[in-house]
């Protein structure tokens, strides 16, 4: 069977600077979309664990909650993954090195193959992780309760994202807009390659303060964040040499950035040079003539 696999870690000695890069919203739905249809109405089997010690140990009862119960429905909540069963979730994380693949059973396990959900028609959710900083954990509690989702941000594809939420959220606000953004609690999913796309499709420079940025300035800049993330997804996610669609080929997304990574390139609007700033211990890139 193909694999259903959305991002591993490099295998060179020599990692490129952006290989730990974490999954981010749109490969994180890639691989919701790409498990979903194998997953949704099947009965768990058996849980094996082959090494529990994740970013947070695998409770050793776990295989004795889930085992029997079937996967009601896939969701996902920011980087998360939910696996709804008939009593509780399983809230999956990918960490730095995550990957998940839909595979037979008898397949042999490699290396930091670390955990196989296996199921009643002869195949398994097979989750490697060679970094560890995955998680698999079972919850008894509503997935809005749970502390590491219930102060969450909405989603960005969501109808409660606007240009109006935002900027009723900068209020006051010192930070630059990029930080703004980029935090979980405003609104998740927008990582450090999407902040840098949507503020130059917005035409705001990432170091503008969030609270100095006007309502009609925001709708703009909601709008793009949208547009940027449903293209990403559309595309198969950020085109790093770790990521790997369902079908085997690497997303492409890449080959549609505007600015990131691309300093001294012209700008697709203005011609002028990218450049490149650090905001937050993070590469910032933007065209100082068309970002305001």
């Amino acid at each position: 069977m193909a694999q259903l696999i959305e991002y591993q870690s490099s295998r060179s000695a020599k990692p490129e600077r952006v290989s730990a890069k974490m999954p981010e919203l749109p490969e994180v739905e890639t691989s919701l979309r790409g498990i979903a249809p194998h997953l949704t109405g099947r009965q768990i089997a058996q849980l094996i664990v082959r090494n529990p010690r994740l970013r947070w140990p695998i409770p050793a009862d776990t295989a004795a909650r889930v085992t029997g119960q079937t996967i009601v429905a896939l969701r996902r909540r920011g980087k998360y993954l939910l696996l709804e069963l008939e009593q509780g979730l399983l809230l999956l994380h990918l960490g730095m090195s995550g990957s998940l693949r839909v595979l037979p059973v008898t397949t042999p396990p490699e290396l930091h193959d670390h955990v196989d959900l296996c199921l009643e028609d002869g195949h398994c959710l097979r989750f490697r992780d060679p970094r560890r900083f995955g998680m698999l954990q079972w919850t008894p509690a509503p997935a809005e309760a749970h502390p590491l989702l219930r102060d969450l941000g909405p989603e960005p594809l969501g109808p409660a994202f606007s240009g109006a939420y935002l900027h009723q959220r900068a209020r006051g606000r010192r930070a630059p807009i990029k930080t703004f953004i980029m935090d979980s609690q405003v609104v998740v999913g927008v990582g450090n390659i999407y902040a840098n796309e949507s503020l130059h499709l917005a035409r705001i420079h990432p170091k503008r303060a969030a609270g100095r940025i006007s309502g009609e300035r925001f709708d703009r800049l909601a709008e793009a964040i949208r547009n940027v993330l449903a293209d990403a997804i559309a595309q198969g996610g950020t085109s790093l040499r770790d990521f790997v669609q369902e079908d085997g080929n690497p997303g492409y997304f890449a080959q549609s950035l505007r600015v990131y990574g691309r300093t001294d390139q012209p700008c697709p609007s203005c011609g002028g040079p990218i450049q490149q700033c650090r905001i937050g211990q993070r590469s910032s890139f933007y065209c100082s003539a068309c970002q305001r």
